[in-house]
């Protein structure tokens, strides 16, 4: 990973992004300490909503209230 300091990569800006956006990660160091990167950004597929359209059910009693032992048994009470 190439390494620039300070000075350069603000000299070089327009070049250093040309080389990240070509895929190149870029070290950017203040006295020859490292202290950020240069990195290409990574575009992602959109998320395609309603995949699984009609292919899930949720019973009309999802919501409904636990039976008294299984609630108890969360709770940490026992059966």
């Amino acid at each position: 990973m190439p390494t620039v300091n300070m000075h350069e990569a603000k000299t070089n800006l327009s070049k250093l992004v040309e080389r990240a956006a070509a895929g190149e990660d870029i070290v950017i160091a203040r006295a020859g300490v490292p202290v950020a990167r240069l990195v290409p950004v990574r575009h992602h597929q959109p998320v395609t909503l309603g995949l699984l359209q009609g292919r899930i059910r949720i019973a009309a009693d999802f919501d409904a209230p636990l039976p008294d032992d299984v609630q108890r048994a969360f709770d940490g009470l026992g059966s």
